[in-house]
């Protein structure tokens, strides 16, 4: 049964850190899985993890900046992947599971934001192929690693989410006009009722699946955004710098990574699954109040998770 959305006074909150959250948690002997782990938060968990004795493994389409960013750190290594390319998903998990690693701990923490329209190699908009069905293919790839160790599979959705349901009519713009964060939206609910789809088929293998808001941030994710869409953010201060004030959402990256860090690793979701997180604690839910803390109920929708993962089957070709 999915775990209602309901806080369960976890000890942290919005201002909690990743090493708040990873202090006393020992990884030693695991592997991990982060996309997205060579830039902004993905970095930060990357390295949270290895610092906690996991060996991480970040997938990346662009080698040489991920190279770079990850210099050399110990206990992290590089593989080639490209999202939005299936053969590409797909090689990257055969070879994974050639290497005879289980898997307890998938973070899938890459994506896209507000990007203008593009699409993936089978006509598919590009933020929805990027951040819900390149994850699908992932995990469904993965799954005999997964289910081997009983793993949490963690998705970084977004409070993005609310600007958009699934419009299942017309996921992928075909008559309707290309609206970037209504794509971005859609996409982020995609991955919370993803995160729901999966905990319901995992949990009777110890796999259980969780999805978040890591708070707002200025990272990498930002790139397509436009001068006056930064400032329509009122994210920086009078010196241009990134304001940092965690009870309003706005959180530095080492805060950022706290609640995927938390939903993968804390000791108190043991059991718990299918829920929407945000600053280190189950969300509850928000009925009508766009920006603001908890889930939008259509992204906490037992139907609509099961009508994405049937689609998102059918779109792929595969399931777990």
């Amino acid at each position: 049964m999915t775990t209602p959305q309901t806080p369960i006074r976890s000890g942290f909150g919005p201002a909690s850190t990743a090493a708040d959250v990873m202090k006393g948690i020992d990884l030693t002997g695991t592997t991990a899985i982060v996309t997205g782990g060579y830039s902004g938060i993905g970095l930060v968990t990357a390295f949270a993890l290895a610092d906690a004795g996991a060996a991480v493994v970040v997938p990346a389409r662009d080698m040489d900046k991920a190279a770079t960013a990850i210099d050399g750190r110990s206990g992290v290594e590089l593989a080639a992947m490209d999202l939005t390319d299936s053969r590409s998903v797909a090689d990257f998990a055969r070879r994974f599971l050639d290497s005879g690693r289980p898997l307890p701990i998938l973070i899938n923490s890459a994506g896209v934001m507000a990007t203008s329209l593009f699409r993936d190699a089978d006509g598919h908009e590009g933020q929805f192929a990027t951040n819900h069905l390149g994850h699908y293919r992932l995990v469904c790839a993965l799954w005999p690693a997964l289910r081997a160790e009983g793993a949490r599979v963690v998705a970084v959705s977004s409070r993005g989410h609310q600007i958009s349901p699934v419009h299942f009519e017309d996921i992928d713009f075909r008559d309707r006009e290309y609206d970037k964060w209504q794509a971005y939206g859609q996409s982020k609910t995609a991955n919370a009722l993803f995160a729901r789809g999966l905990d319901r088929r995992g949990a009777g293998h110890g796999v259980r699946a969780f999805s978040l808001h890591p708070g707002q941030i200025i990272t990498d994710l930002a790139r397509h955004l436009s001068e006056e869409e930064l400032e329509g953010f009122d994210a920086f201060d009078a010196e241009g710098r990134p304001k940092i004030d965690p009870e309003a959402g706005m959180k530095n990256v080492e805060q950022g990574a706290a609640t995927s860090l938390w939903c993968a690793t804390n000791p108190a979701l043991a059991g718990l699954g299918g829920v929407y997180c945000e600053d280190c604690d189950i969300a509850g839910i928000n009925e009508s109040e766009v920006g603001r803390k908890g889930v939008a109920p259509w992204a906490a929708d037992d139907e609509a998770a099961e009508r994405l993962w049937s689609l998102s089957e059918k779109w792929t070709g595969i399931t777990i």
